[in-house]
């Protein structure tokens, strides 16, 4: 009973010089019983509407290039998480992700691979494997146009709407995988207190890398509310661990400072690896050289707090919590929301994957999946949490 109580019940943790208050538990959304496979009833992500509304989507497709663009579950909670209603017929009526000042909505998209049977590529320059699968590089510009694509969404006059840019990156390689093309454009967008916004996404690929390019994460600037974007600088994986794919899943967060603090995954099918940090300072222009600060975690999340708290969740094994007065310098040890009976087996109680928003000054709201819950079903999950100095 220990692990669930753990889980559960309402608690008070030490972290440092903080005061850390871990509410319910809450299920929202379980797989059909016997469901075990891996991407389906997991990966969940929270999103903020107008007026106060949560949206929490769950993939319940594979994880392939395959499932890229497919419809996920989607439920709403009208009263800051405590109980939520699936909504299978209305995302297309629900605005949510960055808020612009014109009352638009914006998100970055990702829409359906393209069979590579039906497009003309060029020769591959490079190739590449992420959990034995293979990847095939390809210069960008020596792409069809409709392939150098990036894809965000807008929110406007009651609908969402599907916009595109090509990309004239001259360094930038594009892949192939598994008889598809994906066009990924993922990561989190911010609006800076000039008024533009900044994008950093991945996946990023730099031709200066060849003959083995790895993935990084590149920044984009918009100075038209979206419509528009321009790269502007990069963060290349350059570390001493050559196995690894690179770097993935960047979160971003804009700090009380002004400057930008980027955190990226670097676990892959080779083994556990770091999280790495790395800062800009010019708007996302340059960055300083990325370090490695914490043993574990994929698909970082970062919250800054109306009180100065900053909040990073991270998982795989299990899923974290960590805290920082200091805009990301230093952290508190991990606070660990799902047991993990086998730190071995990084991928068997959790996918790992969490989101967070912003309840209050000092609350917020994580989302996580629990693969062993005493129900024995896929379980996803949200938790409200206070911190307080």
């Amino acid at each position: 009973m220990r692990p669930l109580l753990a889980i559960l019940a309402v608690a008070v943790l030490p972290a440092a010089d903080l005061r850390v208050e871990l509410g319910p538990a809450r299920l929202v959304a379980q797989g059909p019983p016997g469901e075990k496979r891996w991407g389906r009833w997991q990966f969940p992500t929270l999103e903020t509407g107008p007026r106060g509304l949560l949206l929490l989507s769950v993939h319940t497709s594979p994880d392939s290039a395959a499932s890229y663009g497919q419809p996920r579950q989607l439920f709403l909670s009208r009263n800051h998480g405590r109980t939520w209603t699936l909504q299978p017929t209305r995302a297309a009526q629900i605005p949510y992700g960055l808020a612009l000042p014109s009352g638009q909505w914006l998100r970055t998209a990702t829409v359906a691979a393209t069979p590579l049977a039906s497009v003309s590529l060029p020769p591959p320059v490079a190739e590449r494997q992420s959990y034995g699968t293979p990847f095939q590089l390809y210069p960008l510009l020596q792409m069809p146009p409709a392939l150098r694509q990036i894809f965000f969404e807008r929110f406007e006059n009651g609908a969402w709407r599907t916009q595109s840019q090509t990309l004239d990156d001259p360094q930038a390689l594009r892949y192939s995988t598994g008889g598809l093309v994906p066009q990924i454009w993922w990561g989190d967008m911010k609006r800076l207190p000039n008024g533009s916004l900044i994008a950093l996404t991945y996946p990023y690929y730099h031709a200066s890398q060849l003959p083995v390019p790895y993935t990084s994460a590149a920044s984009y600037r918009s100075t038209d509310d979206g419509r528009t974007w321009q790269k502007i600088g990069h963060i290349l994986y350059n570390e001493p661990d050559r196995r690894r794919d690179g770097f993935t899943e960047p979160a971003l967060e804009l700090l009380p400072d002004g400057s930008l603090l980027a955190v990226l995954r670097s676990t892959d099918g080779h083994g556990v690896g770091p999280l790495y940090r790395s800062r800009s300072t010019d708007g996302g222009q340059t960055w300083s050289p990325p370090e490695p600060f914490t043993e574990t975690g994929v698909l970082p999340r970062l919250l800054q707090l109306a009180n100065g708290i900053l909040v990073l969740s991270s998982g795989r094994p299990g899923v974290d919590l960590r805290f920082s007065r200091d805009g990301g310098q230093t952290w508190t040890p991990p606070q660990t929301l799902v047991p993990v009976p086998d730190p071995a087996k990084p991928q068997a109680d959790s996918c790992g994957y969490t989101s967070l928003v912003p309840l209050g000054p000092d609350r917020f709201l994580i989302t996580y999946s629990w693969f062993n819950p005493p129900s024995g079903r896929k379980s996803i999950y949200v938790r409200p949490v206070r911190v307080r100095p």
